[in-house]
């Protein structure tokens, strides 16, 4: 019998997103072939934390401030995701850059999703971004995760119409929603190998 892929997913909040991941694979396992197998958790202390708990999905939790650098701190979770012989990472809210420690080992194996259309408005506060800009459209995007912020071959991306009295919260509470109903469906057509970037 083929062997599941096996997902971690990167988290440093709330988990929402991991949340919505966890519901679609946990929920549909034929359709979603692979299995949120890890949490890894740079905040101990995030809500996240309490989400994998209630379902059942291990948890790693690291803090970063214990190391000398970031890569030391990414030797130590690479270590952790090999014992647990994972094959993607999926970035969920997940605040770090990535080191070249984590992606020398998940070259093309590592997915993110973030708040506007890219290549407009990467990097922190996108939606923010968005409403200073102006724009009467935003959305999400999913892609690979490369050296650059926000730079990686894209995936899949969405439209979010900008409403005329959006505030911040406003906006990116749809946002949220778009990623929650995008992202796992992605993640899984990604692992499945029924999805790859059309530029890379």
């Amino acid at each position: 019998m083929e062997r599941r892929p096996r997902i971690a997913v990167f988290a440093s909040g709330s988990g929402s997103n991991f949340q919505a991941l966890v519901d679609a694979f946990q929920a549909k396992p034929a359709q979603y072939g692979g299995d949120i197998a890890l949490l890894v958790c740079d905040r101990p202390q995030a809500y996240v934390v309490k989400r994998a708990e209630d379902a059942g999905v291990p948890a790693a939790c690291f803090t970063p401030k214990a190391y000398a650098s970031r890569e030391q701190y990414e030797e130590d979770v690479l270590l952790k995701l090999r014992e647990e012989r994972i094959d993607w990472i999926v970035l969920a809210g997940y605040m770090r850059l990535v080191t070249p420690v984590l992606l020398s080992a998940y070259g093309g194996r590592m997915i993110n999703v973030h708040p506007s259309l890219l290549p407009a408005f990467p990097g922190l506060n996108a939606v923010k971004q968005a409403l200073d800009y102006g724009v009467r459209v935003t959305g999400i995007t999913v892609h690979l995760v490369d050296e650059g912020m926000d730079t990686g071959p894209i995936l899949a991306q969405q439209v979010v119409l900008v409403e005329e009295n959006d505030t911040e919260e406003t906006l990116a509470a749809r946002i949220h929603a778009a990623e929650h109903e995008l992202y796992p469906s992605v993640v899984a057509e990604v692992v499945a190998g029924k999805l790859s970037p059309s530029r890379v």
